[in-house]
């Protein structure tokens, strides 16, 4: 059973760090696939140190926190580097990000249920075409995207996170959605 100090300390620390740790983690990640898992590599270490080592162990909860993510990055690419050094060249160890099986298999049980409206049909087919095209993009539009939609961070704090001019994060956002806009269109 966990100790509910450590439980509450660790609680009020990913309260008061988690939005600069995301930051930290997204712009720093070459992928936007690997931050989330990056993020809860990251606290789960937090967590594991609180327990092992008490309370009395953290003095800058922000410095430790990033200090981990930092080594967490570090690790999770070295990881990714020594993995594909071992691929063989017919063996594919390494499973690419852009793999449609789990969208075909979505696609094969969305066929499945007829309780679906058509409304809804359209509404995925739409969500999951407007994905792979952000997916297409560079990662540094997907980044943008990211903190935007999914982190819900305002234009001005998306530019301090990923050191670009606001002007720059604008750009990157409305062309990109000015290009989805008429790809659906042409689409639907």
């Amino acid at each position: 059973m966990a100790d509910p100090d450590i439980a509450s300390l660790f609680n009020e620390i990913y309260s008061s760090t988690n939005k600069a740790t995301l930051a930290f983690i997204t712009a720093k990640c070459r992928h936007t696939a690997d931050i989330s898992d990056i993020f809860q590599d990251t606290y789960m270490e937090l967590y594991n140190a609180l327990a092992k080592r008490g309370a009395g162990y953290v003095t800058n909860t922000k410095a430790l926190v990033l200090r981990i993510a930092s080594r967490k990055i570090a690790k999770y690419y070295s990881w990714l580097e020594r993995l594909r050094m071992r691929e063989l060249p017919n063996s594919p160890i390494y499973v690419s990000e852009d793999s449609t099986d789990d969208d075909e298999m979505a696609l094969s049980d969305f066929a499945a249920d007829s309780f679906l409206t058509e409304d809804f049909a359209v509404n995925q087919i739409l969500l999951e075409s407007a994905k792979a095209f952000i997916h297409s993009k560079p990662e540094d539009v997907q980044k943008v995207f990211y903190l935007m939609y999914d982190v819900d961070l305002t234009i001005p704090e998306i530019a301090r996170i990923l050191d670009i001019g606001e002007s720059n994060v604008k750009n990157k956002l409305y062309r990109t959605l000015k290009e989805l806009r008429h790809l659906l269109s042409e689409g639907y």
